[in-house]
């Protein structure tokens, strides 16, 4: 089956079905998203799932009732999630997968406070120009929050599950009956386990714990990116023109890279963020946040940053480099054992592709699981199916970043001719809204990369592109 067509299955909206209980417990390691998707999708096949996670998940769980009384003081930043305060974008492909796996999930995170922005209240920049021609259909929808509003959205309804558990404490190593995982180490005590998901990120030590009980360690690939992020909250009005700016600068002569947004969140506010990469470091300091609004980014942002109220400081946050572990190249691997979210694969965040390949990771595990898997051998075909999400994020989001001055690869295969052909798509879509609609469901994680090499669709990409 071709990427794309993996990347439909993988990527359905309808619930599943056949769901069969294969285990008596299942543990996952981390309560991020990841972590929560996994236990949603393990509940329907083990007795009991327990999340380890060192936050009390259970002491921040709070009902949709509080987020929609109060959404400003019902959550905050988790200290596990560093970077949560940032602004985190779900795409529609994540908005999907919720859905699928919370029916009514768009609807109710709206009554909480969630926002879907009116129509003609969105702008988006390219190096400057004002686009107009936003995708259409499923990729024009939107829910947008904060981060620590999601997450507790979520939490909320995995917790709610009867044979979910929490506990608190800090995953230590892996236990083994011969070749199959059959426990955790959680605080140096034992805890027995038919399955068991490493969910705990980017600084996953899944690697070092596999070398220590005689098995290889995936690949890692790492691009340096040296992205800088600064972000604060501001207070929106009731009426305003915008509620949403995009504005992406790419790199070239005279030209310096830089991303910024502001969008709408719980509690009649703004997040804005201004980025830099490399030597280009946004402060904490406001005068200065102020100024870079101002003067590198469309009028707009200087518009919000200058006469909307702040409604918190300066936050920063440093991003040394997108990497992906590559298990799926492993044949030797323990069995009952997998990986999901930012411990296989993490992202340039700005392309905000990480929430929801966390949430397609957990629809790879449900695929494993109703798959009939021989439980006694290595996942393979689930890894094969990550692989499948993992290159849909890298393929975009790193073809963008090697584009940038200062990074100086890894190049994939073919890179310069990929590189042609993607500049005249993009060319195309400003002009043509079937490229256009292609084109924005492969960023937004609806479609798989590979679908823009059609050889109908790329034809007429690669004339109307030409023509511009």
């Amino acid at each position: 089956m071709s990427a794309a067509r993996r990347f439909a299955v993988i990527s359905a909206s309808a619930p599943p079905r056949d769901t069969a209980v294969l285990f008596r417990r299942a543990v996952v390691l981390g309560g991020s998203i990841a972590g929560l998707m996994a236990a949603r999708v393990l509940s329907d096949h083990a007795d009991e799932v327990l999340i380890v996670e060192r936050d009390d998940l259970a002491a921040l769980d709070v009902s949709d009732e509080q987020l929609a009384a109060d959404p400003i003081g019902a959550t905050g930043p988790r200290p596990g999630v560093p970077q949560g305060s940032q602004v985190h974008a779900l795409l529609p492909s994540g908005q999907a997968q919720l859905e699928r796996w919370f029916p009514g999930f768009g609807q109710e995170a709206l009554d909480a406070g969630a926002v879907d922005p009116p129509l003609g209240t969105n702008r988006f920049y390219m190096d400057g120009e004002l686009r107009d021609d936003a995708p259409t259909g499923p990729a024009a929808q939107a829910l947008i929050s904060s981060r620590p509003f999601l997450e507790a959205l979520i939490r909320h309804r995995v917790l709610g599950l009867g044979n979910v558990r929490t506990v608190k404490g800090r995953a230590e190593g892996l236990l083994l009956t011969g070749d199959a995982v059959s426990g955790v180490s959680v605080d140096g005590a034992p805890v027995d386990a038919d399955f068991v998901v490493d969910a705990t990120g980017r600084s996953s030590r899944l690697s070092d714990w596999l070398e220590a009980d005689g098995f290889p360690k995936p690949r890692l690939q790492r691009m340096g990116i040296k992205l800088n992020y600064a972000t604060r909250l501001f207070r929106r009005p009731a009426e305003t023109p915008v509620w949403t700016c995009i504005s992406i600068a790419n790199p070239g002569p005279g030209k310096v890279a830089r991303i910024g947004g502001f969008t709408p969140i719980e509690g009649d506010r703004w997040t804005v963020l201004v980025s830099g990469y490399a030597d280009d470091r946004p402060g904490r300091d406001a005068d200065e946040y102020r100024e870079r609004c101002v003067r590198d980014f469309p009028a707009e942002f200087g518009d919000v940053a200058t006469t909307a109220d702040p409604a918190g400081e300066v936050v920063t946050y440093h991003q040394a480099d997108s990497r992906r572990r590559d298990f799926h190249r492993l044949r030797r691997f323990p069995a009952r054992l997998v990986a999901a979210g930012d411990a296989v694969a993490s992202f340039n965040p700005v392309y905000g592709q990480g929430m929801t390949s966390a949430t397609l990771h957990a629809s790879c595990l449900s695929e494993y699981l109703r798959g009939g898997p021989d439980l006694s051998r290595p996942a393979l075909s689930y890894f094969a199916d990550v692989k499948v999400v993992v290159d849909a994020a890298w393929q975009v989001s790193t073809m963008a970043d090697l584009a940038l001055p200062h990074v100086d690869g890894p190049y994939p295969r073919g890179y310069r001719g990929i590189q042609w052909a993607s500049g005249l798509i993009f060319k195309a879509s400003m002009r043509d809204q079937r490229v256009n609609h292609r084109l924005g469901q492969v960023t937004t994680m609806l479609a798989h990369p590979s679908s823009l090499t059609s050889p109908g669709f790329l034809l007429r990409a690669l004339a109307i592109g030409a023509r511009a």
